[in-house]
Formats: structure tokens, C-alpha cells, sequence
């Protein structure tokens, strides 16, 4: 199965058995023990921090934070939170599991090599199985969009198939990133193939203020693309020419997967960070001739409190 809204309907899909992984957090710096488990048919995904004994479903009215990162808390439980999800969210959404338990036992998932490319290996690893119960995918009915103050934007706005695309333009003058876009008809082989292994980065001026902030102190050249003005820094080179917008439409994808569902549309945007990402998920749910919910192959149309509660149960 396409983890992505090709065709409506199927079952729902979980993991086949439980796997974890250790690595360090790229803010906090702490070594952090991971574990994707399976989950019953309904569930969808949600973070549970074994450290605290809080689950937080991963759902986009659930994010608390967007600097560098998608973090997704409690409400009035401020210590409550699971930092640097995009990039599990983003496999999991590719590998098509619908229901998922991820495990931590700290405030972050593990940054690993800085792509989404190690959790599929995980998750290949654990397998998938079908469970009971039928798979929701999101159609997009109107456009939506959103912009930030600065005049970048995103929009997702109908498709004529049932699918999802993606194009996105990122601007970076005066360092090696440049101007670079991508357009793509995302896909789980797509996405393996042109995705999945782009990592994070960031410009050497930012990383002593990222580090006073408390930022960044687990971040190193084994798990982030640093720049330094034309030059980039990283004795290997780039995974790919592109391989900075890749990174941002593989962010795109695991911050889309926090509407619960897959969504079938295109997405556009311009310089579209996870703020911006996050905003548009929630201003689509928001919505109600926004959307329809697909279930199997019946379309029947869902206001945004009650996809929320769908997304939940």
C-alpha cells in the first residue's frame, strides 16, 4: 500500500512488531532511547515520553513549538512536549502506517543522521500488517493558504486525481544553498527515492546563537549539513545538488502528516517553514468546505472538531 493518498480506502495499517534505536537529540544533546511500537486500529500516531508517563497524539492542534523544529506538548503541561518529530512523522506517513505508538524517553526524537532515511530503515525493519478497521485519507476541495509577515506562503489546493504534490521554493542568497524549488508527486517510492535521505542544515553564523538559545547543542557534521557563506562545510559534500530543498519537503511532508489522515491534493509554498506548515494544517481543518473525509470509497464531508476527535479516537 502507498502510504500517500493514492487510491481511497484499504485497510489500516500498523506496524508488525516493535523496534528501537538510541541516538542524541540535536537540541538538547541528550542520548535519547527510541521505540516504534504497533498500535490498535484507530489510534493513529501519538508520542508517549516513558520518562514522564504523558502520550500526546500527533496531531497539528497538539504543536507547541515550530523554532528549528515541530514539537508537540500538553496543554498546561509545559514539560510535556516531543521535540524534532517531522522527521519520524514523515517516514511513517511514506511507509503508509496509520497507527503507531512512538516511544521516548526524553523531550526529543533522536536526530540520528538529520534525514528521515534511518526511520525507514526502522520501519522496514519492524515490518507492517493490516488491521481492522478502514483507512481516512483528507481530499482537498478549495485552496487554503497561508503567509508570514516576510511574504512567504503555503497553499494545498485541489488535485484532479487522488494524490498528493508537492513544490516548494527556498531562498538562501549569498550562502551555497541559493535559490533552489522542486516539484514532486509524492509517493512511498518517490519519497524513499528523492527524500528521504536529504538532512537537516544550517549556516555556521547561526550555530553559537542557536547554542546560547539552548538550541542545537546535540547538532555536529554527523547529522546536519553546515554551511559556512559559499562553502559547505561537511568533508562528504551534498547527498544531492539539491539536496537543502529536499530537506525542506521532506519537513513539508511529516508537518502535513500531523492532519491525521493522508491528505489528496497539491501543496505550494515559498520559503514554508514549519510555523508555516503548521498553520495551514490547522487552517484547513478549520474549515469545513475545506475537506471531505474519504473512507473507502465514500466521500462524505467532515467539519474540523469532528476530524480532530476522528483523528483521536
Amino acid at each position: 500500500m502507498d502510504g500517500f493518498a493514492q487510491l481511497p480506502g484499504g485497510r489500516r495499517r500498523r506496524l508488525a512488531q516493535g523496534i528501537s534505536c538510541r541516538g542524541v537529540g540535536l537540541h538538547s544533546g541528550l542520548t535519547l532511547t527510541l521505540s516504534l511500537l504497533p498500535a490498535p486500529s484507530g489510534a493513529g500516531i501519538s508520542f508517549r515520553r516513558t520518562d514522564l508517563g504523558v502520550t500526546i497524539p500527533a496531531r497539528a492542534d497538539h504543536v507547541v513549538d515550530t523554532r528549528l523544529c515541530t514539537a508537540i506538548g500538553m496543554e498546561g503541561q509545559p514539560q510535556a512536549r516531543v521535540g524534532t518529530i517531522e522527521h519520524v512523522m514523515a517516514a511513517l506517513a511514506a511507509a503508509g502506517i496509520d497507527d503507531a505508538l512512538v516511544e521516548v524517553d526524553g523531550p526529543e526524537v533522536p536526530i540520528l543522521d538529520g534525514s528521515a532515511e534511518p526511520f525507514i530503515f526502522l520501519i522496514n525493519c519492524a515490518g507492517a500488517a493490516e488491521q481492522y478497521g478502514q483507512r481516512h485519507s483528507l481530499q482537498v476541495l478549495k485552496a487554503v493558504r497561508v503567509e508570514d509577515e516576510t511574504g512567504a506562503w503555503a497553499e494545498l489546493s485541489p488535485l484532479d486525481d487522488f494524490a498528493f504534490e508537492a513544490e516548494l521554493e527556498i531562498a538562501f542568497p549569498g550562502t551555497a544553498i541559493g535559490t533552489q524549488s522542486l516539484a514532486l508527486r509524492v509517493s512511498t517510492a518517490s519519497f524513499r527515492a528523492e527524500l528521504a535521505n536529504a538532512r537537516t542544515f544550517t549556516l555556521a553564523e547561526d550555530v553559537a546563537r542557536l547554542r546560547a538559545a539552548g538550541l542545537a547543542r546535540g547538532g555536529s557534521l554527523a547529522n546536519a549539513v553546515v554551511v559556512d557563506g559559499p562553502l559547505v562545510v561537511n568533508p562528504g559534500g551534498l547527498r544531492s545538488p539539491d539536496e537543502f530543498v529536499r530537506h525542506k519537503l521532506l519537513d513539508v511532508v511529516g508537518d502535513l502528516a500531523l492532519a491525521g489522515h493522508p491528505i489528496a491534493g497539491r501543496f505550494r509554498g515559498a520559503r514554508s517553514g514549519h510555523a508555516l506548515n503548521n498553520r495551514l494544517v490547522r487552517a484547513l481543518l478549520a474549515d469545513p468546505t475545506a475537506t471531505r473525509l474519504v473512507t473507502g470509497h465514500a466521500l462524505e464531508a467532515v467539519e474540523a472538531p469532528a476530524l480532530l476527535a476522528a483523528t483521536a479516537a
